[in-house]
């Protein structure tokens, strides 16, 4: 059996709340005015008892003045509804905040679906190409093409590179970083080639540049079409 402190601590049930408001529906009914507003408990109170907030005993002895004083049903009102507005408008809130967390869930599992379905390895043949220092690729030569459900590059390097550390990245036209990694070139049958993570699926499509070069030296350039 619950202590009869531990009742008086928690907030109405319905049944009491109606049983509040039924007494007060009869002081507005009896239409009792108190201009001095006499015996009249104060706003701090009667916010409380609205808002459910303070413990049914001590409301209790409040209840013969509100079901007699039409001025502090009116205050009752007023802060019960303010209290509603209040609680709803914080449902919405929360309801809204619950919407925007699962969409942004539901787009991390789309794009980690995505990049699963599409987590194949593109091949970069870059060995007869011109070497472009710098950020502008050669003129005259198609760009490479990607899809951006590409997750790892296997890219053979121009002739005349060495095994060691290299940095990759792709930029949008303007300079603009998309996207970077980096990798160890090895040789493997007679190809030194680069073998590199990426994460393509977030970068828009269109035109852009890989560029790379060995780590700490000048980057080499090549057009690029991100499908």
């Amino acid at each position: 059996m619950p202590r009869e402190a531990d009742l008086n601590t928690k907030g109405y049930s319905e049944k009491d709340e109606k049983r509040i408001l039924d007494a007060l529906g009869r002081g507005l009914l009896k239409e009792f005015p108190n201009p001095e507003r006499s015996g009249c408990p104060g706003s701090e109170v009667l916010k409380r008892i609205a808002s459910r907030t303070m413990p049914l005993a001590e409301a209790e002895k409040w209840l013969d003045h509100l079901g007699s004083c039409s001025p502090c049903y009116k205050d009752f009102s007023q802060f019960r509804k303010a209290y509603e507005f209040r609680r709803k408008r914080t449902l919405l809130a929360v309801a809204a905040s619950i919407l925007v967390v699962a969409g942004i869930a539901g787009w991390v599992l789309l794009q980690r679906h995505n990049e699963g379905l599409g987590g194949q390895t593109a091949m970069l043949d870059l060995r007869y190409r011109s070497l472009a220092r710098g950020t502008e690729p050669s003129p005259g030569e198609p760009p490479l093409e990607v899809s951006r459900a590409v997750t790892h590059l296997n890219i053979y390097l121009p002739l005349g590179s060495s095994e060691g550390a290299y940095d990759v990245r792709i930029v949008a036209p303007s300079g603009e970083l998309l996207v970077a990694s980096s990798g160890t070139a090895k040789l493997t049958d007679h190809i030194i080639s680069l073998e590199v993570a990426i994460k393509l699926f977030s970068v828009l499509p269109g035109q852009c540049m890989l560029q790379i070069r060995k780590t700490a030296s000048e980057w080499n350039s090549y057009a690029l079409v991100l499908r």
